[in-house]
């Protein structure tokens, strides 16, 4: 009975340790190797489909709905002609929620996402992001635009680390720095979202500033 007990000990004891050992240090190679198996599952699915039926999927939290209905929605579809994939009204019911993201950022030209304090606390935004992040660092193409609703010091940026490398990367639009230039501010969008996907490097300048706000030149 002693011995079961020690073997049953010893095999816990293992097994905290491999989890923990896996966690800390290959936790993001195993969020590569899922997102790349859905990448070849959607690859494998819409092989013979066109190349994208959206021009943008757009990422954002429910609580900043009413700017993107209000204000994003009707300048792009309605005024510039873009076609958008909105989780609200384009996501097909009864699909599990990851297939449908998947689906939609794979299927889209580009991805927007609209960055604001309740969007880094959301676990799907979150998702969302990691896997046009990922389809950004897999295809080595310019395929995600940034839109901070609100200036987020990069400190607050810490725990997302994909978002602060993104940051270091590409180029992002801020609507709260747009107020006084507004339509220079829907321009630029309107020619992110016309560049083709070219290779990583490629980008036009979306905004005036050319580093995130709060960060010093050197860093």
């Amino acid at each position: 009975m002693d011995f079961i007990c020690y073997i049953s000990t010893a095999c816990a004891v293992i097994m905290t340790l491999a989890v923990s050992f896996t966690h800390h240090f290959l936790q993001w190679h195993l969020v590569y190797a899922y997102y790349l198996m859905l990448a070849f599952l959607y690859n494998s699915k819409n092989k013979d489909k066109p190349a994208h039926q959206y021009d943008a999927f757009v990422s954002y939290n429910a609580n900043d709905e009413g700017w993107v209905l209000g204000e994003l929605l009707p300048k792009l579809e309605d005024e510039q002609g873009w076609r958008l994939c909105l989780h609200h009204r384009d996501f097909q019911p009864g699909k599990p929620i990851m297939e449908n993201i998947t689906d939609a950022i794979y299927g889209s030209r580009k991805t927007i996402c609209v960055v604001s304090h309740d969007y880094l606390e959301s676990e799907w935004c979150s998702r969302e992001i990691q896997v046009a992040s990922f389809r950004l660092f897999d295809e080595q193409k310019d395929v995600l635009i940034l839109v901070f609703l609100e200036d987020i010091p990069m400190q607050q940026l810490s725990p997302y680390y994909r978002m602060r490398r993104l940051l270091k990367r590409q180029t992002y639009l801020s609507w709260s720095r747009a107020d006084a230039h507004p339509n220079l501010f829907w321009e630029k969008l309107r020619q992110a979202l016309e560049t083709q996907e070219h290779p990583m490097g490629e980008h036009i300048l979306l905004t005036v500033e050319d580093r995130p706000p709060g960060e010093r030149p050197d860093q």
